[in-house]
């Protein structure tokens, strides 16, 4: 016999991306505390994490990066980290998060197999000197056009650029709640690691019902 279990369905999915419920919360919300980074201290209101976000969703835009090219984080828990989901989300870029314990041959995989672009990295973790690492790999990738730590690049990468005022808006216009927005890997513990794509709806419903229920 078939069996079926359905879920809480008193509370609506959320039918946005994950840019416009940002925006939508920021301005509904501007002086609400958004984000801590209890390592240094550092705080955001709503309106100015919106902002900083909008910063670094503008810079990726006019690096030439387009709706479906893959981003990469490789870093611990930090708030660049945080800011980075949200601004790749609003330019319409698919976040490839890449484990902090990985080792070379590991990251090359990750590398090739997303197509990815572009990678911003921290410059090391616990024992592991990221930079020699990315600097080992970058021969197997032929994909990956651009390296950017967080610690020393971050300034630019959310500098204002000389972008219209209209460029994010209409990127983000033409996004779709199922829009792929990251990719996750497995541990690969039974072979190469497989990429699990997220969508706008994805998270956006997995953060709130996890919080709301």
């Amino acid at each position: 016999m078939l069996s079926h279990a359905a879920g809480e369905t008193d509370l609506p999915l959320i039918d946005e991306t994950i840019g416009d419920l940002l925006t939508r919360i920021a301005a509904e919300h501007p002086d609400h505390e958004a984000l801590v980074e209890c390592a240094t201290g550092r705080r955001w209101t709503y309106a100015e994490f919106d902002a900083d976000v909008d910063r670094v969703a503008r810079g990726l835009i006019a690096s030439g990066l387009e709706v479906g090219d893959r981003v990469g984080i490789w870093a611990p828990n930090c708030a660049e980290w945080t800011i980075v989901q949200f601004a790749t989300a609003k330019a319409g870029l698919i976040l490839v998060n890449v484990n902090p314990a990985y080792r070379t041959h590991e990251l090359a995989y990750a590398v090739n197999q997303s197509g990815m672009r572009v990678l911003l990295a921290a410059s090391s973790f616990k024992t592991s000197d990221y930079r020699s690492m990315v600097e080992q790999v970058r021969p197997e990738c032929p994909q990956l056009e651009r390296v950017a730590f967080l610690d020393s690049d971050w300034a630019e990468l959310a500098a204002d650029v000389d972008l219209a005022d209209d460029a994010l808006p209409e990127r983000m216009a033409g996004l779709t709640p199922d829009d792929p927005i990251n990719i996750q890997y497995t541990s690969g513990t039974t072979g190469y690691p497989k990429g699990a794509t997220l969508s706008h709806r994805n998270i956006a419903n997995n953060g709130y019902f996890t919080t709301e229920l």
